[in-house]
């Protein structure tokens, strides 16, 4: 039997050091929420504030958002949110339709397919739309090509205007559905569609009652991605001079009304996160999830040779169908400029234009700011990202869903809004922004690209986060180890492929960014997607497509090394959990 302790004898070491250091590890997470909170409220709520308090000026907030249900501004937004809703419905179908064809059919050239299925992600959404442009516009490829051969007009088969929009978001924005309902369909148990089956039901039956309700958080998960884009595209209404919301905010800045153009932002920031919450709402209404532990059912071959000769022939439609936005890109980055008229495919050929952006120092000077840009936002985006995900895992107090709130809101903003905000704020020396004038400098630019894409090192890096065991940083202090020391040797080795994953998506996108930085770059220093719509706009395809096939290509290797590093945390938490305790 243990002697009781005297008085004053000390308590055992261990208890003494747990209670004493786990209050300040606890206290630790709250002292670094503090600079975090002050630079998204500097940069992310502040401007959103200022443009907010902005569309009170002019003639006054009731004409300025009066004019939103009358006029061209109220046009202009009936026709974003009927253009992203058209998008959504075809995005759905064709991303839904595509994901059961490669999940639960076994058919040639599926393998294939598969890899091509994800690839318009490789394209910036510049080039996406310009390639779209190049193929289906009344003198694409595609259009000449049938009119040199069937005769047929040009104007009968070309796509433009809005249809020309709802195209290109329809075959660059499908794989948020793809992605969502090929996860979904992965892990999705085959034993309840075989006992619906064996109860009598349909195969209609089976898919309206079993697997599109298993299927709701996928398809609403990819509608909210498709909408929030659909609103925020401004190259694909820019290219078919469709005059949607962010047209008329570029227009509204440049003709130098801020008031009506805050006033425009305000409502685009209104609409996105109406729909963000709505969706959200509609997602809750019911609980979607098996308790089920069966296998995923085994995928169908076509049973005749006719069957199987069809799959594959429409497996390779399909594939062309895909990879033809970006060959169409490859083939005109080595046209001669100004060269391409009226033929259906260019007529000469160079390497000059990949020559002379690597030799000419002004040509070169797009690709130096972008991926200068690119790396100082990415730079912050991992320091705060990571930092914020870190917090938001740590967190205890009241308050953690609105820093998780204030850190993903500008995936929820338009790129032209978050131009808008931050011109705004920071246009002239305030009390607001701290005598800071970012607006004509080139500093705005990586602000730009911080704000819009901190939030995917901070989804990615939470993602790693919510794998790892709490216990190894509270064994870690309880071992002595100070909150700092155990950052950076416990928990930043578990997560750093996480990071890493988030920071290069982050910079691939920071590198294709064009919604935002048509808004804001300051005068000579165009950022590349900048300079591929100026060298388009004076007819020089050709070095036009050079930049964007060297965006493809570096995207392309990102991703490539992305999916890789995403591989990492799911086998070192295998790992991690397989270790004795104790």
């Amino acid at each position: 039997m243990t002697p009781p302790r005297a008085a004053d004898e000390p308590a055992s070491s261990t208890p003494q050091r747990r209670r004493r250091l786990t209050p300040d590890g606890d206290r630790f997470v709250y002292v670094l929420a503090l600079p975090i909170v002050a630079v998204l409220l500097f940069l992310v709520v502040i401007p959103m504030a200022t443009t907010a308090a902005g569309s009170t000026g002019g003639d006054g907030a009731a004409a300025n958002y009066g004019s939103l249900f009358g006029g061209a501004s109220g046009q202009a937004l009936v026709l974003s949110v009927l253009t992203s809703l058209a998008s959504v419905v075809c995005c759905g179908v064709i991303g839904t339709l595509l994901a059961v064809l490669m999940h639960r059919f076994d058919f040639p050239g599926r393998r294939v397919l598969s890899v091509f299925a994800v690839l318009p992600m490789a394209l910036p959404p510049l080039i996406g739309a310009v390639s779209f442009v190049l193929l289906y516009s009344e003198t694409g490829i595609v259009p000449r090509a049938l009119s040199e051969l069937f005769g047929i007009a040009p104007s009968t088969t070309s796509v433009g205007g809005v249809a020309g929009v709802i195209l290109v978001h329809a075959f660059t924005m499908y794989p948020y559905f793809y992605l969502s309902v090929s996860a979904a369909l992965a892990g999705f148990d085959g034993s309840l569609e075989e006992a619906a089956t064996n109860l009598g039901a349909s195969r209609a039956r089976v898919w309206r009652t079993v697997l599109l309700p298993m299927l709701t958080p996928a398809l609403v998960s990819g509608a909210l991605l498709t909408f929030m884009m659909s609103m925020a595209s401004f190259t694909a209404p820019q290219l078919y001079n469709v005059q949607t919301l962010t047209m008329e905010i570029v227009s509204a800045r440049t003709s130098g009304n801020q008031a009506l153009a805050a006033t425009q932002a305000t409502a685009l920031t209104v609409v996105s996160i109406a729909f963000l919450v709505g969706m959200r709402w509609y997602q809750g209404r019911r609980v979607h999830r098996s308790l089920s532990k069966g296998t995923p059912g085994a995928r169908r071959s076509p049973g005749s040779l006719l069957a199987k000769a069809g799959a594959g022939a429409g497996s390779l439609v399909l594939t062309v169908l895909l990879m033809a936005p970006v060959l169409v890109i490859v083939l005109v980055s080595f046209s001669v400029d100004s060269s391409w008229t009226h033929q259906v495919l260019p007529s000469e050929y160079t390497l000059d234009n990949y020559t002379r952006i690597v030799t000419d120092p002004q040509s070169l000077l797009p690709v130096s700011v972008s991926l200068q840009m690119s790396l100082i936002a990415t730079a912050a985006a991992i320091l705060v990202g990571a930092a914020t995900a870190w917090v938001v895992a740590r967190w205890k107090l009241p308050g953690r869903s609105a820093l998780d709130v204030m850190i993903m809101l500008p995936w929820a903003l338009p790129g032209t809004v978050i131009g808008v905000n931050l011109v705004t704020a920071f246009n002239e020396p305030n009390a607001g922004n701290l005598g800071l004038t970012l607006v004509g400098t080139m500093w705005i630019l990586p602000v730009a690209y911080f704000v819009r894409f901190v939030p995917l090192v901070f989804r990615s890096t939470s993602a790693s986060l919510d794998q790892m065991d709490p216990s190894l940083e509270e064994a870690a202090r309880n071992l002595g180890a100070g909150p700092m020391r155990v950052l950076r040797t416990v928990t930043l080795p578990l997560v750093v492929r996480g990071v890493l994953a988030g920071a290069l998506l982050a910079f691939v996108d920071g590198v294709g960014e064009y919604v935002a930085s048509v808004v804001i770059y300051p005068p000579g220093l165009p950022p590349m997607s900048v300079e591929i719509y100026n060298r388009i706009y004076s007819s020089e395809f050709g070095s036009a497509a050079a930049y964007g096939t060297l965006q493809i290509v570096l995207i392309l290797a990102v991703l490539v090394l992305s999916n890789r590093l995403g591989d990492g945390p799911r086998k070192k938490s295998t790992g991690a959990t397989a270790l004795p305790v104790g």
